[in-house]
């Protein structure tokens, strides 16, 4: 769920938190998109985190709203995820605005929009990577959830709003350490000016093989994994799943994705890390009592789901 009405939503079916809430989707607002195209498009870090300082109200102000739908239910939210092309300008009309707010030439404009074209944006530039090459984006995503969860907790005593981060695509324990590092600073610095005692968990996404054969040594940075099973199922596959035709090729991919599903959780439990599932197959009636037999801690699904999904675990605890 992405927006407080699709929290508020997913509670009133039953839901019992939000496993995956998707920032990205808040950057696309008429009132913030400037802004980070602004960003985009900065020559130096002071001048990107000058337009992100624009951003971190809106933000803030959208994980407050989501935070006080959930009633002190959990609520995971992700960090910017998607490749920074898929929120440049594509129209002249906007191009040419961005361009006088920047002070930059249409064509230094276009240039930059074209430096960024990614021939498979699925395994480009994006996730967790956009962190490691802007910290500051993650810093001002922190400052956002930090910030929302103190004011909630403040006005509701008796909630206990306790935020996570989840950090998007890892692949490597080193490079998560890297990002999480960063948000760990910006958080306890924040927990510690508002004399907050509040408590939080940073975990990552497991959406590439690589990351579930190391999964171990990941678990070590993570407080809790969530499966991205929709990317894993391409990674794994080779296999765009928009693709009508790959069923006639696949028809039974989804034992090696639980394989590689059960090997993560096995790994996961071992370092005290909870695991969850987010994306279609976490939707999948079929897979439900592989998932919980596996030891599957949480599955998130779209609030259309969550009747038969809580329908299934029940009957089939």
């Amino acid at each position: 769920a992405d927006t407080p009405a699709d929290a508020k939503k997913a509670r009133e079916l039953g839901a019992e938190g939000i496993g995956l809430c998707r920032t990205e989707h808040m950057f696309f607002e008429e009132d913030r998109i400037a802004a980070f195209r602004e960003m985009i498009c900065s020559d130096t870090a002071e001048e990107r985190e000058a337009a992100l300082e624009k951003i971190l109200p809106y933000q803030q102000g959208d994980f407050e709203k989501l935070y006080e739908a959930l009633e002190g239910c959990p609520v995971t939210i992700r960090f910017l995820d998607p490749p920074l092309h898929e929120f440049v300008p594509t129209e002249e009309e906007d191009i040419k605005k961005l361009a006088d707010a920047q002070g930059k030439s249409v064509e230094q404009i276009k240039a930059i929009i074209a430096s960024l074209h990614e021939f498979n944006p699925m395994m480009g530039h994006r996730g967790l990577r956009l962190a490691v090459t802007y910290p500051e984006i993650a810093k001002m995503q922190t400052k956002a959830v930090i910030r929302a969860a103190i004011n909630v907790q403040k006005a509701h005593p008796d909630w206990n709003v306790a935020p996570e981060i989840m950090i998007p695509l890892s692949c490597d324990a080193k490079e998560l350490k890297y990002v999480k590092d960063i948000v760990v600073a910006t958080a306890d610095a924040e927990i510690a000016a508002a004399g907050s005692d509040m408590k939080y968990e940073v975990g990552t996404m497991i959406e590439i093989p690589r990351a579930a054969l190391t999964a171990g040594d990941i678990a070590k940075e993570a407080e809790f994994f969530c499966f991205g099973t929709n990317d894993l199922t391409q990674y794994t596959l080779a296999a765009d799943r928009q693709n009508p035709d790959i069923g006639k090729f696949c028809d039974t991919h989804h034992v090696a994705i639980l394989r590689l599903i059960n090997m993560i959780v096995q790994n996961a439990h071992k370092n005290g890390t909870w695991v969850g599932i987010c994306g279609e197959l976490g939707a999948d009636l079929e897979l439900t009592e592989a998932f919980l037999a596996i030891g599957v801690d949480e599955l998130s699904v779209t609030p259309s789901a969550i009747l038969p999904i809580r329908k299934k675990v029940i009957e089939t605890n």
